[in-house]
């Protein structure tokens, strides 16, 4: 099989990995993340169209190909990517849909970026357009190969995805521009994963070698620090003594994946040690429980270990998505089931609150718990999803991923095919097709019937303690073990059951998470719930909530949940305690985190104390 053409998702390593991406993979459209995707398709994508004329994005190219417009570059100066990522999320549509929706976009912004490129490949519209600015002068912040990292994974995407041949060639004469002349260090990683996609693409290993470059000379203070310090660009130690999550959180995700991306080309295993000991630090220490990332607003970073303000959480929506990227990549490295659990933390928590119901309107942070009273005025901590930001990163980068998401849910190796990611559909490897039936995430029964034959395997998440399994036409060779997979040697026709407790549960932090001491989260599978303000009578303010840990929890409607607790009244003063008897029994509704705010601003909360 060859691997490169064999996948036709985002990531297709041409060294044999531990495990590869399966060649084909679909989800049913009436599944939880099938139906999301279908929302990208209709709405996310045209809405991200629609902006990148509003915004100027799209001007920005054209002003440079017209001699009389003296118009003002708009928007940030990584504005391109914004339209990349975009065009992206078109190539993998084009992909797993065929559509043809986006054909005169295409050719208009293909003859757009051939007639603004220089001869010697350069691009970048904001370097190209502002007085006095040159190219790689100011690398820290201009972003020009991370903005390049991001055309050279639409024209993969495009290539994979559809064939086309004219935003590749555009691709490869700016990526022929870094070989020849290799620039400093980006002050914001992103093209270290893109230059090695490029090289899988294409088969030219001089993308492979600038690829290596740039994580080789990263972390030795080539860059200025700027008033965040050398940390905030990755420039703080080479990437083989980086082993604790640090800095901008996206910055960090990404430089992660494309480490990991040279690993999987490669095979130099100090690197896979050090991505180990990093993904350790991220998700071991700095997790939020919904799966976001990054716990400070000034620099948009990672705090110290375990600093996970619910209420001050950023949890930037790119974060999460980069680390769903680089999840897969460690996935696909080394077989370990715990990177794919992550992969669905993110998705169904905190990526899937990031965007409205509608598919138009998004969060850029995502914290845990919205005060009552909080001035959502501004779009760094809003109250409820914005159209569109000014730093417009997030939109795009959701449409983009789940364009691509059926990529990342199933794997093959020597032995057969295994399914990560829970969700109706079908999934094919070499020498066998699963087709998947199940109401996951809401529902804990899956159902796999096999076409051909060989090896399965379906990942059991580390909650579902008690889960079981039966097969029919084929024999379990390894029982459903939380935090492994379900192993079955499937004979043709092969039908499997696994059965995941959906008990909902009461989940409480490490006690070194000061600030959600005394606290719980509720989770149902691998979905956290949240309390808003919506559900509350009159009088009651989440604030005042209190859980009763004792309790059972009720079902709801299939989705929500009913709790049991009471409401404290508050005292005379603001640190006075009221008299008497201050509690209210109270029963209240909970709502997965991923649906909150869909009904207009209000509080919120994840975190719920008890007695």
């Amino acid at each position: 099989m060859n691997l490169r053409t064999a996948a036709t998702g985002p990531v297709a390593p041409r060294r044999p990995a531990r495990l590869n991406p399966a060649p084909s993979a679909r989800f049913d459209p009436g599944s939880f993340l099938g139906a999301w995707q279908e929302r990208n398709a209709e709405a996310t994508i045209p809405h991200c169209v629609t902006n990148l004329e509003t915004s100027g994005v799209l001007d920005n190219f054209r002003r440079l190909g017209d001699a009389g417009n003296d118009a003002d570059f708009r928007g940030f100066w990584f504005a391109d990517s914004d339209l990349y990522k975009t065009v992206e999320a078109i190539g993998w549509e084009i992909g797993r849909s065929g559509t043809d929706r986006w054909s005169k976009l295409l050719t208009e912004t293909a003859d757009l970026l051939e007639s603004v490129q220089q001869p010697d490949g350069y691009l970048n519209t904001y370097v190209q357009g502002t007085e006095g600015e040159q190219p790689f002068a100011r690398p820290e912040r201009t972003h020009e190969l991370y903005s390049a990292g991001h055309l050279l994974q639409a024209a993969v995407a495009l290539h994979r995805g559809g064939g086309d041949d004219r935003f590749l060639a555009v691709a490869r004469r700016f990526a022929d521009l870094v070989v020849r002349t290799p620039p400093p260090i980006d002050g914001h990683p992103e093209v270290e994963t893109a230059l090695v996609e490029l090289y899988r693409e294409t088969g030219e290993p001089a993308y492979l070698r600038a690829a290596e470059l740039q994580v080789e000379s990263r972390g030795h203070g080539t860059l200025e620090p700027g008033r965040f310090g050398s940390v905030y660009y990755q420039d703080h130690l080479p990437v083989r003594e980086a082993t604790e999550a640090l800095g901008h959180a996206v910055r960090q995700l990404y430089l992660a994946a494309g480490v990991t991306d040279l690993y999987l080309e490669n095979g130099d295993e100090t690197l896979l040690t050090a991505m180990e000991a990093l993904w350790d630090s991220a998700f071991g220490t700095k997790l939020y429980l919904t799966g976001g990332h990054g716990s400070r607003h000034r620099d948009e970073a990672y705090g110290d270990p375990y600093e996970l303000p619910p209420d001050r959480a950023y949890a930037e929506t790119c974060a999460s998505v980069a680390a769903v990227q680089w999840s897969w990549r460690m996935l696909l490295a080394t077989g370990a089931t715990r990177y794919a659990e992550e992969m669905e933390r993110a998705l169904l928590n905190t990526i899937a609150a990031s965007t409205s119901e509608s598919g138009t309107a998004f969060f850029y942070s995502n914290p845990l718990q919205l005060r009552t009273g909080h001035d959502g005025s501004g779009e760094d901590a809003p109250a409820e999803r914005l159209g569109w930001y000014r730093c417009a990163c997030c939109p795009p980068n959701l449409a983009r991923l789940l364009a691509s998401l059926h990529g990342y849910a199933a794997t093959t190796d020597a032995l057969g095919l295994q399914l990560h990611l829970l969700s109706a559909g079908t999934y094919a490897g070499p020498s066998m097709t699963a087709t998947v039936e199940t109401g996951y995430p809401f529902d804990g029964d899956i159902a796999v019937t096999v076409s051909g034959s060989g090896a399965l395997a379906i990942r059991v998440p580390s909650w579902a303690a008690g889960a079981t399994a039966t097969v029919a036409g084929g024999e379990i060779v390894a029982p459903p073990a939380p935090g492994d997979y379900l192993r079955v040697s499937c004979g043709a026709g092969a039908v499997v059951r696994l059965s995941l407790p959906m008990t909902p549960r009461l989940v409480h932090a490490d006690e070194r998470v000061d600030a959600v001491r005394g606290c719980v989260a509720v989770v149902r599978g691998p979905v956290v719930y949240c309390v808003e303000q919506a559900d509350l009578p009159d009088g009651v303010l989440v604030e005042q909530l209190r859980l009763d840990p004792a309790a059972d929890i009720e079902p709801g409607d299939g989705v929500r949940l009913r709790l049991t607790g009471f409401a404290r009244r508050p005292g005379p003063s603001l640190y006075g305690l009221a008299p008497g008897n201050t509690d209210t029994p109270l029963t209240f509704t909970a709502i997965p985190y991923h649906s909150w705010a869909n009904r207009g601003p209000g509080a919120m909360r994840v975190w719920l104390p008890i007695p």
